[in-house]
């Protein structure tokens, strides 16, 4: 196994132990060890890509596990962020009912012996996604935090419906070629 499909699964196995830094109360500094956890499977997102291009390390493990893995990170992270009453579910479900849409649509793709990529707008979605966590996990407060988190939250709500939008339609093709 290279070294970016170990990063994918480090990314993987990072989950839990956030969330339970994250959720159970009465570990001493937990949001901030929690805050570390998400922001180094972050930087592991980020590791992986560039490591598996530069070194042409690519693989058919890393293509189906990187965006999964990506997936799990954030909607973890998302869903626990409800139930500390930091973002509404209705936009959680909306970017998670968007990754179904996603993962649906690369399933017919495959099927037909298609790989699609991630485009720009989705990595965009991607970081402002993981900046607009870090900054709920951080809950600094205040008024000025508050306005960012509000602006970060429907920044994310916008890029998911534009990433959509732009990957069904430059990807249109693949419903109508299906076996």
């Amino acid at each position: 196994m290279n070294l970016p499909n170990k990063l994918t699964i480090l990314r993987v196995v990072l989950i839990p132990f956030f969330l339970v830094a994250l959720m159970v109360e009465g570990i001493p500094y937990g949001k901030w060890i929690a805050l570390g956890l998400f922001a180094a499977a972050s930087l592991t997102d980020m590791l992986d890509g560039k490591i598996a291009r530069k070194y042409n390390l690519i693989t058919n493990f890393g293509k189906f596990m990187d965006p999964l893995a990506d997936k799990l990170l954030v909607c973890s992270a998302m869903i626990a962020l409800i139930d500390l009453g930091k973002i509404p579910a209705w936009v959680v479900i909306v970017i998670i009912s968007r990754e179904f849409i996603i993962s649906g649509f690369r399933l017919i793709a495959s099927d037909n012996g298609i790989v699609i990529a991630a485009g720009w707008w989705g990595k965009v979605k991607t970081v402002v996604q993981m900046f607009m966590i870090i900054l709920l996990i951080c809950d600094f407060g205040g008024k000025i935090a508050k306005i960012a988190e509000t602006i970060l939250i429907y920044a994310a709500l916008v890029l998911t419906v534009v990433s959509l939008i732009d990957y069904l339609v430059k990807n249109k093709s693949v419903l109508s070629d299906t076996k």
